[in-house]
């Protein structure tokens, strides 16, 4: 028994000497934040490796781990809470090992939070070539989002604070869905693995950056086809969408009372979208039914008059009007412009007639442009917050 408790108390001691493959937290290169903007030059340099052609610009963002510096032997603040790294390549694997070479610390990746990908390079390359390893390495979790820039991507990740990391701010704003129709749910690799095999097209949340300030704006349109950019949709056109798809969490509707002129603002609790379809042959038609509860959050008409149901089947008549025209400029975008269906049409046909869409999936895109789409909209006022009227 004594030999036994001594092999016991010999392997406890074994095991609490610690990690023997371990690394210290300052010594990683923590990566949180990865952008892809395409090559500034194409052509090779003399003496690089003749296969090598400069596509793509791979910029990581790195966490510092001493946010601030040492001179001297003293403290100096003011030091960048995050590092960005660029390389240039026409591969992202081998980017990142060439990274290696320039940085003490190669760069660490299952903590990376955002990708953006520039709007530049998804006219050249598709989302499948640019996303292939981050898809594939065990290190990148899938639970990442995805952005594109209408402008360079790196630029995304910077700013002018010495507070803040550019890749976390993304991620928060891409929280803030309830509280606006102007905003994608996020999209993480996980779906978007999914939506890029689907052979439907789809959109991302767009970033644009101005002066070390970003702003989610609209939402770019993805080929199903090709995994390549078509173009975006703007705020209003992004907003028609997350009505038309019932996707919304919150939000506000902003409409003017052709009464009085003044502004009214009606805040949505609940939305739902319902589509139903007609099929005659080889005709189909959709019909759109869009209803939402909420509150009539703000008015400038004047406090004096009443609230009673004339009023509010008024207000609500011209809300259910402003929401219709945002329904109807994005449906005239997405199916006159860039004639694709990001509404999810395609895939009412796939549950609810498979056979209809098993005939027509190959041609889906050029068949939806033609296909008449209505929509019905009900808007219901439900409160008018603690305003007391007289």
């Amino acid at each position: 028994m004594r030999g036994v408790r001594r092999f016991i108390i010999f392997l406890s001691i074994l095991f609490m000497s610690g990690c023997w493959s371990s690394v210290e937290v300052e010594e990683r290169g923590f990566g949180v934040g990865v952008a892809f903007d395409i090559a500034e030059a194409s052509e090779n340099k003399e003496g690089t490796d003749f296969l090598k052609k400069d596509l793509v610009t791979v910029t990581y963002q790195l966490i510092n781990p001493n946010p601030t510096s040492q001179d001297n032997g003293e403290a100096v603040s003011g030091k960048k809470p995050y590092s960005n790294i660029s390389q240039t390549g026409d591969s992202i694997h081998q980017i990142v090992r060439e990274l290696a070479r320039e940085n003490e610390h190669p760069v660490f990746m299952p903590h990376l939070k955002v990708l953006v990908v520039s709007e530049e390079i998804l006219k050249t390359l598709s989302l499948d070539e640019i996303l292939d390893f981050h898809f594939r390495d065990n290190e990148v979790r899938l639970s990442t989002l995805a952005f594109v820039s209408s402008g360079k991507a790196y630029e995304t990740l910077e700013t002018d604070q010495n507070d803040m990391l550019p890749a976390f701010r993304l991620l928060d704003i891409s929280g803030n869905e309830y509280r606006t129709t102007k905003l994608l749910t996020p999209v993480p690799l996980a779906k978007l693995i999914g939506k890029m095999h689907s052979g439907s097209s789809f959109l991302l949340q767009n970033v644009v950056s101005s002066n070390g300030e970003v702003k989610f704006s609209g939402a770019a349109v993805i080929d199903g086809k090709t995994n390549k950019c078509l173009g975006f949709l703007n705020e209003e056109e992004l907003e028609g969408y997350t009505w038309f798809t019932g996707e919304g969490e919150g939000g506000v509707v902003r409409t003017l009372d052709k009464e009085t002129d003044q502004i009214v603002i009606f805040e949505v609790d609940e939305m739902e979208t319902t589509i139903t379809s007609t099929i005659d042959g080889a005709k189909i038609a959709f019909d759109v039914s869009i209803k939402s509860e909420g509150m009539l959050s703000e008015s400038w008409i004047d406090s004096e008059e009443a609230i009673d149901n004339e009023f509010i089947k008024r207000i609500e008549k011209e809300i259910e009007e402003t929401v219709a025209q945002l329904v109807t400029e994005v449906l005239e975008k997405t199916q006159q412009e860039y004639e694709v269906d990001v509404m999810g049409f395609g895939e009412h046909l796939r549950i609810n007639h498979p056979k209809v869409w098993e005939e027509m999936k190959d041609d889906w895109d050029q068949t939806f442009r033609d296909v008449p789409i209505t929509s019905n909209v009900t808007i219901n006022i439900v409160d008018y917050g603690s305003r007391i009227v007289k």
